[in-house]
């Protein structure tokens, strides 16, 4: 394997694996409430609405016209609807807590708390599955930045670590509260990290190096629209139920400032002919 290509799998290894960092953060206190669960939720809403709409959809009408941009943009929207629609809502099986089957001796109350479960655990799986088709491009962009030299690649892949940290909560919060295991919830937001060094292995040897630049932004402007369903369809009415609309509301502009922070920086990082 060539040198530099160990390089920036090296690089990207370091900016995915971030996202463990942000499970760390979650796994390690106390399992959250409905209310803490919802304004996280939102949180996580605004960045997944901030990488979309300012970040993907954004870079893809700049390099390829409003129109193009646009229809690439609900192809995505359109293809994960009828994705959705197939995509059967996960069943958990039941916690075997000796306090827990104390508290919840009434049938009714054990329903509504499985049925917050599995919402939750499905919020969380689709965030992974928008996080990581989020973090792909990240590691097309580490290996490119690496292959200018290792200064670029460092600075680049520094600055994806401190951005992937939130994506990691975001990811795990919701697994963590619906499967109450440590173990699951770390495990997929570290997985969802993994798609940068995936981005550099496709990069390096599977895209011939006259990709059209053009259908790469478009397919890009297809990842947001993706995103933008899984926010608008899934996170953002749980957000709206656990934490009542106003609150909500406030965690998804906070979410937003955040990773509009995060993405500015990010941008900085990179050389001027470079771009996410």
């Amino acid at each position: 394997m060539d040198y530099q290509v160990l390089i920036a799998l090296a690089l990207s290894l370091v900016g995915g694996l971030s996202t463990s960092i942000g499970a760390l953060f979650v796994i390690l206190n106390p399992t959250p409430n409905l209310k803490m669960l919802g304004l996280l939720q939102g949180f996580a809403a605004g960045l997944m609405l901030s990488m979309s709409f300012l970040d993907l959809a954004h870079n893809a009408i700049n390099s390829i016209g409003f129109l193009k941009a646009n229809l690439w943009f609900f192809v995505g929207v359109i293809f994960f609807a009828v994705i959705a629609n197939f995509i059967p809502e996960p069943t958990l099986a039941p916690v075997s807590d000796g306090k827990n089957k104390k508290k919840d001796q009434d049938d009714g109350g054990k329903d509504i708390m499985k049925k917050h479960r599995r919402q939750v655990l499905y919020s969380g799986i689709v965030t992974a599955i928008g996080i990581s088709l989020h973090n792909f491009p990240e590691g097309m962009a580490v290996f490119l930045g690496s292959m200018k030299g290792l200064r670029v690649g460092l600075n680049l892949a520094l600055a994806i670590s401190l951005h992937n940290i939130p994506e990691g909560v975001a990811v795990a919060l919701p697994v963590y509260f619906a499967t109450q295991s440590k173990w699951q919830a770390f495990k997929l937001a570290t997985l969802s990290g993994f798609a940068e060094p995936l981005g550099v292995i496709i990069v390096a040897y599977l895209f011939p190096s006259s990709l059209n630049p053009e259908i790469l932004e478009g397919l890009l402007g297809s990842v947001g629209g993706v995103m933008a369903f899984l926010t608008l369809h899934e996170m953002l009415p749980l957000a709206f139920d656990y934490a009542g609309q106003k609150q909500a509301i406030k965690a998804v502009f906070l979410g937003m400032a955040f990773m509009s922070a995060s993405l500015y920086f990010l941008e900085i990082s990179l050389p001027a002919e470079m771009s996410l």
